[in-house]
């Protein structure tokens, strides 16, 4: 039994299997970018810039930023080394197969189940009170029973907007990857100009003085804004789980992880600057501050733009994530530890059962559940999978069956173990109910391990 845990995919094997069950590979290093953009500007730069900065690290939050990118760069790293090298569905679940062994493999791939799924059930939320907002403006509104979380005090009972969300795109994801990948570059346009537009006019309103204090909570503020800002940048990994659907992996793979969390870095910091210099930091603890500020410089049609650019941001962030979650269902399918229907392809050559599936699954949880609370645990999911990867480097290249060419980590080894300590260190920072919470998931895991996937395993 001890040898089943620690039983490793064989490179050979696995790119063979790959020709097997080929997704066609349709994506540029454009493509890639716009994805991970898509994937990681949402909530993120329109609500956690201000709240963060109120209670946590005051205008230094711009520092909390620059901190969690370098983090998220160094891991980036890491994956660019794995999936130029390594082109193949499954992300983080794959490297540490091949590195780590099945066991291991698992639990990161389960970790990055609960990523994918609290993130697509989380920003759903989220679109569907920007949205209600929206209607509202117009004098439209959805009856308050399915308009929120259930929630009979409050006189809700199912989110209706937040499940309409996931299966619409869902099916646009079922259509195939290229008008997948179509239809987010048309909004990541959309939300990145709405950005622009915002930092453009706001830079006019900027009172250096509401700079002071800078650090107002010490540095301790500082880095534990960092831990919850880091939230901000999830999603550049799932640009790595496109990876059997890139043209040229070895150099577009690379490219579009480390050029989309560049991009996204230069935006988050852009925003936090112009954002607490328009108002004293301690004024920012709202839902909506980049709305917020533009109504109190007597911009209010800015307001409205904003509010339009937050439901795109959160359309993509969606998109991507149940992208990304669908192709793990995929891998972990194709290595027989889920059902093997979850594998098959439709006319579109597309995991459309994978695709139902998951989407069917985390819109119950959006519609129902309160998951506002949960977002520490999307956390606890990608730092596991990213502390993985980073030491799995340094397997990596002990193994002989690897190919040479491709990316490669530079100041290796002494990157990934950086990395690996950044991680870790940013786990320690969450919260005991965090932690509970995560013990109990990994729980679920193990038990579905080894009654299903243990004896149901390829390798076996």
């Amino acid at each position: 039994m001890k040898q089943d845990l620690i039983r490793k995919k064989n490179i050979s094997d696995l790119l063979e299997r790959k020709k097997n069950t080929r997704l066609p590979q349709t994506l540029s290093a454009f493509d890639l970018i716009m994805l991970g953009i898509g994937a990681i500007v949402g909530t993120g730069i329109f609500i956690l810039p201000g709240t963060v900065a109120a209670t946590h690290s005051g205008p230094a939050i711009s520092i909390s930023f620059i901190i969690a990118a370098f983090v998220c760069c160094l891991a980036g790293m890491c994956y660019a080394e794995f999936s130029s090298k390594i082109p193949v569905t499954g992300s983080a679940y794959i490297y540490t197969y091949i590195t780590f062994g099945e066991l291991v493999a698992w639990l990161v791939g389960w970790a990055l189940v609960l990523e994918y799924g609290l993130a697509v059930a989380s920003v759903a939320t989220g679109w569907s009170a920007y949205f209600n907002g929206l209607l509202q403006g117009f004098n439209i509104s959805i009856p308050q029973a399915l308009s929120g979380p259930f929630n009979p005090e409050a006189g809700t009972f199912i989110n209706l907007p937040a499940m309409i969300i996931i299966l619409v795109l869902a099916f646009f994801l079922t259509r195939g990857v290229r008008e997948s990948t179509n239809l987010n570059k048309i909004m990541v346009f959309i939300k990145v100009g709405i950005i622009l537009l915002f930092i453009l006019i706001g830079f006019f309103y900027v009172e250096p003085a509401n700079w002071r204090p800078f650090m107002p909570f010490g540095f301790e503020g500082i880095l534990s804004g960092a831990a919850i800002v880091f939230f901000a940048f999830l999603g550049f990994d799932a640009v790595s789980s496109a990876a059997e659907e890139v043209k040229k992996p070895q150099r577009n793979l690379p490219i579009g992880i480390i050029g989309s969390l560049f991009v996204c870095a230069l935006l988050y910091v852009a925003v936090s600057f112009v954002l607490t210099g328009i108002v004293p930091y301690s004024d920012l603890n709202v839902s909506n501050p980049v709305s917020y500020v533009m109504q109190l410089v007597n911009q209010g049609w800015i307001s409205g733009i904003i509010s339009i650019g937050a439901i795109v941001g959160m359309t993509t962030v969606i998109l991507v994530m149940i992208y990304a979650g669908t192709r793990l269902l995929f891998a972990l399918s194709r290595d027989g530890l889920l059902p093997k229907s979850l594998m098959n392809l439709n006319a579109s050559q597309t995991p459309a059962k994978s695709t139902w599936t998951f989407a069917i699954i985390v819109a119950i949880f959006a519609g129902v559940t309160p998951l506002s609370q949960l977002a520490e645990l999307v956390n606890m999911g990608t730092l596991i999978a990213f502390s993985a990867v980073s030491i799995g480097v340094i397997a990596l290249r002990q193994n002989k069956q690897i190919p040479t060419d491709g990316f490669q980590v530079p100041l290796y080894p002494v990157l990934p173990i950086i990395t690996f300590l950044a991680c870790f260190f940013l786990i320690t920072q969450l919260s005991i109910t965090t932690w509970i919470a995560s013990f109990i998931w990994f729980l679920i895991g193990l038990f579905m391990y080894f009654f299903y996937g243990r004896k149901n395993s390829i390798l076996k």
